[in-house]
């Protein structure tokens, strides 16, 4: 038979939040297990930061560019033009012998669309449930939105938390499959997406842990000084802006506990692997559909290209037993739109449709450059070490090293001695987005430039993501 597939994804993790990768002030001792016993990406990127978008690309293969899905607004005639040619990863999995079994956040349109899954529950399956509860169980009662990063402990114990529902969903799927057949699972944990309220007992974990602070560079010096244009996501959907740095830094401790409690929950998922003997006919992915910039450069949330937004973590877990090399990293770029291939790889099928992903079974191409959309308004190029990353918005444009500048402080795009790179990577920009998306420039071949918010903070809406019981929409974290 076989082999079967879990795929775990976290909702807007940053790459630098795994202790085996080097964070000291964290717990993930699962991820750590995945770490060793497979091989870590440490450079894999999301080409549109941003939760629908991911996903979509996850699903299909096709990057955001590529799919016209750049924004949460809408996937679902895409989506069902994936359908009609039964090219979605689970329809072809499905179609290949698998069950196939969606647990978590999906984020689809419908919401309650399948998409080639067999079985899905969502977190709105949660929220009916406790809304049933009354009086027993009150998740989310705190108030706080799906946008707004002030922290907030959690009004439910662990037990009775969502991130202990999905792992619960994901078990319960492993005790009750179908034997006779191989399974792909996605097991899609909420969190540490905003709010940022974890559950009392993670919180008291990171009591007087020495936690990183946010970075900032020459160019982002104060808020003032940055480029308010890359500051128009924050300041629609959060208060970063109005933070203090001990505000900061209770942000990032609710936001840690957050990955510990979901780390945590993988332990259970992986001693259900382990009581079913399926970790010798298993592949576990890991991975996140995008970061979280958390105070960096002033910034707060995802769609970004700089590395909290972008970079996200990336494991795979081959079957144990094999001899298949682990405990090793890959340095060359991947990115989200990778899964698809290698997932299928995985399975012995091949895609229906054509793809620009690399299959992560076989070695990466040295010189891949990796490009970037989001929201027809953010754009990113990255070729070798050098990162160019443009905001429409403001007409801004930053130039770095990653390898001298892992945290892009140092913006190399006004010195003399690097114009020929930025020329060069503008050019390549340029040519990428007119072949994909040329309704982001404008006749001349010139991105279309918006004005910048005012600063600080003046902008013409704001969406904290106020949800109560809309189950029309997947977006309960």
């Amino acid at each position: 038979m076989k082999d079967n597939i879990l795929l775990i994804t976290t909702d807007q993790q940053r790459f630098d939040t795994i202790n085996a990768w080097g964070n000291q002030s964290i717990f993930t001792p699962h991820l750590n297990y995945m770490a060793a016993m497979g091989v870590s990406y440490k450079n894999c990127y999301a080409s549109c930061p941003i939760c629908v978008p991911s996903r979509t690309t996850i699903m299909t293969g096709r990057q955001g560019y590529e799919s016209g899905v750049t924004s949460n607004a809408t996937h679902a005639g895409f989506m069902a033009e994936c359908m009609k040619e039964r090219s979605t990863l689970p329809a072809i999995l499905t179609d290949a012998g698998y069950q196939t079994c969606a647990k978590g956040k999906m984020h689809f349109e419908p919401a309650r669309a399948h998409y080639g899954f067999e079985e899905m529950r969502l977190p709105l399956d949660y929220m009916r449930r406790h809304d049933g509860l009354w009086g027993e169980t009150r998740p989310k009662a705190h108030g706080v939105g799906e946008c707004e990063m002030e922290p907030a402990l959690s009004t439910v114990e662990t037990k009775d938390s969502i991130t202990t529902w999905i792992a619960d969903e994901a078990i319960d799927f492993l005790e009750t499959r179908d034997a006779t057949r191989p399974f792909f699972l996605w097991a899609s944990f909420t969190k540490p997406h905003p709010p940022f309220d974890p559950c009392r007992d993670f919180w008291a974990l990171y009591e007087g842990a020495p936690l990183p602070l946010p970075v900032t560079g020459d160019w982002s010096a104060t808020l003032e000084e940055t480029p308010q244009g890359f500051l128009a996501g924050a300041y629609e959907n959060t208060n970063m802006h109005l933070l203090s740095p001990w505000q900061k830094q209770a942000v990032r401790r609710a936001y840690y506990a957050c990955i510990t409690q979901v780390d945590y929950s993988l332990g259970r998922i992986f001693g259900a692997l382990r009581e079913q003997g399926l970790f010798e006919n298993t592949w576990v992915i890991f991975t996140s559909d995008h970061g979280e910039m958390l105070g960096d450069h002033h910034m707060s949330q995802k769609n970004l290209f700089f590395e909290g937004s972008a970079h996200v973590p990336l494991i795979i877990m081959p079957p144990q037993g094999r001899g298949i090399a682990h405990n090793i990293s890959v340095p060359a770029y991947a990115d989200l739109g990778d899964i698809y291939p290698t997932i299928l790889s995985m399975a012995g099928a091949a895609p229906k449709v054509k793809v620009s992903g690399q299959d992560l079974l076989k070695p990466l191409p040295t010189g891949r450059v990796f490009y970037g959309n989001s929201l027809d308004r953010n754009f990113c190029v990255m070729e070798k070490n050098y990162k160019l990353v443009y905001s429409a918005v403001g007409n801004h444009t930053l130039l770095f090293d990653l390898e001298k500048d892992p945290m892009e402080q140092h913006n190399l795009g006004e010195i003399a001695e690097f114009s020929s790179v930025r020329a060069h990577l503008e050019e390549l920009l340029r040519s990428h987005t007119a072949a994909h998306t040329p309704q982001a420039l404008d006749g001349q071949g010139n991105f279309k430039a918006y004005d910048a918010p005012r600063f600080p903070g003046d902008m013409p809406g704001r969406w904290f993501g106020f949800h109560y019981r809309d189950y029309s929409v997947d977006t309960f974290h």
